[in-house]
């Protein structure tokens, strides 16, 4: 990692997938339905094969959303995974990814965002050991 930079933080999270069509407004009604209910979304990604796509979303309020897809009869499955919160700068991502592995620990899923100028990228992994990845620190 670049020096004087480090992780800001790493935390088990709950992230539901939503197994859904592959259609014009699936990702507006499941936002909506979740934003109305004062669900946030911290992190998501959606994608498609054929006609069925399928919506992972880490949310502020994991027990709340879930009240909330229970009442509209949404199916979801939920995994634990790691979110965290590295420096926005290069090398960053690469660092985390190789702590991992040495840690003899894979990666099976992964996604993030960053925006230009912001000093904080967010990165949701699911890992196969979530326990000693949730330990790892700089």
């Amino acid at each position: 990692m670049p020096a004087g930079k480090q992780l800001a933080f790493t935390r088990q999270a709950k992230q539901l997938s939503i197994d859904c069509q592959d259609r014009p407004g699936t990702l507006s009604k499941l936002a909506k339905l979740l934003g109305e209910s004062d669900v946030n979304i911290v992190a998501m990604s959606c994608a498609t094969l054929g006609a069925q796509g399928t919506v992972h979303v880490v949310v502020d309020d994991p027990g709340r959303a879930k009240k909330v897809l229970d009442r509209a009869h949404v199916s979801y499955t939920e995994q634990d995974v790691l979110h965290v919160e590295l420096e926005n700068v290069p090398g960053c991502l690469g660092e985390f990814a190789g702590k991992l592995a040495e840690q003899n620990i894979n990666i099976t899923t992964a996604y993030g965002s960053a925006v230009k100028g912001c000093k904080k990228a967010t990165v949701i992994f699911k890992v196969s050991d979530l326990e000693k990845a949730a330990r790892i620190r700089y």
